[in-house]
């Protein structure tokens, strides 16, 4: 009986792929510690969210730092996801040398209904190995905003964050990265679901 790997890659043969034109023109595809993984499809509320989040986020946060929507980032692990939203530090060129890396990350979103599990195991775990400081999921399957922070390593060597914290939909939350700005929820949430 034969065994079955599954292929790994690299960044750079990533990008190779990317260049080759190998993957259809609307497949949407992620690298996950070295595994082209597709990514899940997006509904009507998911949509919604995110076109609300990242009008919002713009109109706030201003010039003060890049929004970034469905952008890839890159992590040490042979990674690179394109988490729905990446608030990044300003950079002279806007990351056309490099996409933002974790020490550029001020918070990684993603918003989560049919891909909620994944995004609480798999994408928390990787961002958190990462050293992503900051990590949230809109979480429209529960209806309330799910905050991560303070990564870490357990005993087994798998990455967790120390501290979640749970928004309801009608609460006000501080934007890491900014002491002044704070965003409404119910702005994001309101008719959703």
């Amino acid at each position: 009986m034969e065994s079955s790997t599954i292929r790994q890659f690299t960044l750079n043969e990533y990008h190779r792929l990317i260049e080759l034109n190998f993957f259809q023109t609307d497949e949407r595809v992620e690298l996950i510690r070295g595994e082209i993984v597709k990514m899940a499809a997006k509904g009507t509320a998911h949509a919604v969210c995110n076109t609300r989040l990242m009008t919002k986020l713009v109109i706030l946060i201003n010039e003060r730092a890049i929004i970034r929507g469905q952008e890839p980032i890159i992590l040490p692990s042979n990674s690179e996801p394109q988490p729905d939203v990446a608030i990044v530090k300003n950079r002279d060129d806007d990351y056309l040398s490099s996409h933002p890396q974790p020490e550029d990350i001020l918070l990684v979103i993603e918003i989560s209904d049919s891909s909620l599990n994944y995004d609480q195991d798999v994408k928390l775990s990787l961002y958190a190995e990462a050293q992503i400081h900051n990590y949230w999921i809109f979480n429209l399957i529960d209806d309330h905003l799910e905050t991560y922070t303070e990564p870490y390593q357990e005993h087994n060597g798998i990455f967790r964050y120390r501290t979640k914290r749970i928004f309801l939909k009608d609460e006000l939350v501080l934007i890491p990265g900014f002491n002044d700005i704070y965003i409404n929820l119910s702005e994001i949430f309101w008719g959703i679901l």
